[in-house]
């Protein structure tokens, strides 16, 4: 069976398309309603994306010209690496396209940019309650046991 899908960088174009699934990736960690991303938030992620300055990036999926999914990355300096390192930062596939390796060629095509890029590594984080996406993690990259920790300040 073939893939109906596409993945590829985001462009100018996609934002209509692109800010359903961003509200629907922070609706699932909870940030909707009352406690939503303010839109200046979002609009200023969105303009980064795509700013060649910006070491940030946005990847899509289409399907039939849809899209369907997003995979947010960025890169940056390390202290225990000379090259720069890659952090997938958000991850999103519709719940009607879920279960279709989706979010595999996503994952696939960040590794990929960071390849291209010479980047030899690539971590994120999930909820431990996100038990689907980690079934997926688990077959693309090493659960090191680190938790992490966090402060607004």
């Amino acid at each position: 069976m073939t893939a109906s899908w596409v993945v590829r960088m985001a462009g100018a174009g996609d934002y209509a398309g692109w800010r359903p699934l961003w509200d629907g990736y922070n609706a699932f960690y909870g940030r909707e309603g009352a406690s939503a991303l303010p839109d200046p938030i979002t609009l200023g992620s969105w303009q980064r994306f795509l700013n060649p300055r910006e070491p940030m990036y946005a990847l899509v999926a289409t399907d039939q010209g849809t899209l369907v999914g997003l995979a947010h990355y960025l890169f940056h300096r390390s202290t225990i690496r000379p090259e720069l390192s890659c952090y997938l930062s958000d991850l999103y596939t519709l719940p009607s396209h879920r279960g279709r390796g989706i979010a595999r060629a996503l994952i696939e095509g960040v590794y990929a940019q960071c390849r291209s890029a010479g980047i030899k590594a690539v971590y994120w984080q999930t909820h431990e309650s996100n038990a689907a996406g980690r079934r997926l993690y688990d077959t693309l990259a090493s659960y090191d046991g680190f938790i992490v920790y966090d402060r607004e300040l």
